[in-house]
């Protein structure tokens, strides 16, 4: 993706102060001169910051500027390794306000609107930035965070909520309880803005058909604000960045060569107007394209677009010889006629060898679904190249989560 003018003076103007201000970028900087950074081909030459490099400065090492312009700080989930802390001054709360109103006006949202909020608040970045966004907008925060099924649905009622927000996991666990107890007719819900993590085809469907509404793409991560950076428009193709707050590349995970629009590879994000704690080249380890050409909705000459995101690059398992990542196997659920969204697939080693077994939620029953399990082993084997013992189980079977919904389990290592 070209870099615009405006980009590039950002950029510029960042690199002149930031070994000065951030101890990590001093270190990870000091055999540069980054006042040699000119043209967008000197800046891809820069290197690439990774989540290890911000969590072996943890708790401040990121902070760029003096503690009495932090107002606050927001935290990676750590579930994985030591946690990242991001420190955040009043301009980028606003900044990021700023983006995340941008995201609701772009999903046709208005202060009219009443939206609730069902990701988590506290260190995370989710429940707080969608209800910054919220209140800039206008619109009435019904802010109620994860869990408690048996409120959300009451306040849903109580209050009309027209919007609603979380993780597609839990937006499946609502649809289904108020599929469940009829209460679709008795709800007033519109839209819903809907992020986190990377969801299927099927699992769209059925939340969209369920609860009856339009469903957007949010994008963001901790790191980069938090969600808002990004969401998908009316025209349901692809999610546009803010391209005034951040620069995206798309770079090949192995070599970390900057690829051409339209090619799949990984996320590298810089924050244009960051101050608590700014980055320059991140690498995100999601897995998308820009998308060529531009959208027809109103952003579609200025804000770049990222198609629906494929996985992670440290999502791919390889069995069999084959690698394989979850959009993969949602691929396969999305062919396979029969099958319901959810599923979930283990790994095993057993006698020497790797065993694949791969459950999915179907309403058939008997021959009907033994026929289902052939055929969805048939187009894995076409598809991947190599084939699993499928096996159907009932609808709601498979457990359902209030966050991200864990579906690949492992246990070789």
């Amino acid at each position: 993706m070209q870099m615009t003018d405006e980009q590039l003076k950002l950029i510029t103007t960042k690199l002149s102060t930031i070994k000065d201000c951030s101890p990590f970028y001093a270190e990870k900087f000091k055999d540069i001169d980054p006042s040699d950074v000119r043209t967008q081909e000197d800046f891809e030459k820069l290197p690439f910051s990774e989540k290890d490099d911000l969590r072996r400065v943890y708790p401040l090492g990121l902070q760029a500027v003096p503690d009495e312009e932090v107002v606050r700080i927001h935290s990676s989930s750590g579930t994985t390794g030591t946690p990242v802390i991001i420190p955040y001054t009043a301009q980028d709360v606003t900044d990021w306000a700023i983006q995340f109103e941008r995201c609701y006006r772009t999903a046709g949202i208005t202060n009219l609107d009443r939206i609730q909020i069902t990701p988590g608040y506290g260190l995370w970045t989710a429940g707080i930035g969608f209800q910054l966004g919220c209140e800039r907008l206008g619109a009435m925060a019904i802010p109620m965070g994860p869990g408690n099924t048996e409120k959300q649905l009451k306040m849903m009622q109580d209050l009309h909520s027209t919007v609603i927000t979380g993780t597609s996991s839990y937006a499946l666990l609502l649809a289904e309880e108020i599929s469940t107890r009829g209460l679709r007719d008795k709800l007033d819900l519109k839209k819903g803005v809907i992020g986190s993590e990377r969801w299927g085809e099927k699992m769209r469907h059925r939340i969209a058909n369920e609860l009856g509404i339009e469903i957007f793409d949010i994008y963001g991560l901790t790191e980069i604000y938090g969600p808002g950076i990004g969401i998908s428009c009316e025209a349901h193709h692809g999610m546009h960045v803010w391209e005034d707050f951040v620069y995206v590349e798309i770079v090949d995970p192995k070599t970390g060569e900057v690829l051409p629009d339209g090619e799949v590879g990984e996320i590298v994000l810089t924050t244009l107007r960051k101050q608590g704690a700014p980055l320059i080249r991140y690498r995100t380890h999601d897995l998308s394209r820009i998308i060529p050409g531009a959208c027809t909705c109103e952003y579609g000459s200025h804000h770049p677009r990222i198609d629906t995101i494929v996985g992670r690059t440290d999502d791919m398992v390889k069995v069999k010889g084959c690698n394989m990542f979850p959009a993969q196997i949602e691929e396969v659920i999305n062919f396979t006629e029969g099958t319901s969204s959810e599923y979930q697939m283990m790994i095993e080693a057993i006698n020497g060898r790797d065993v694949i077994t791969l459950l999915f939620e179907t309403a058939l029953t008997g021959e009907d679904r033994d026929k289902c399990e052939r055929e969805l082993e048939a187009i894995f084997k076409a598809k991947i190249g190599c084939t699993p013992e499928a096996k159907g189980v009932p609808i709601g079977e498979l457990p359902r989560s209030e966050k991200k919904t864990k579906r690949i389990f492992d246990s070789r290592y």
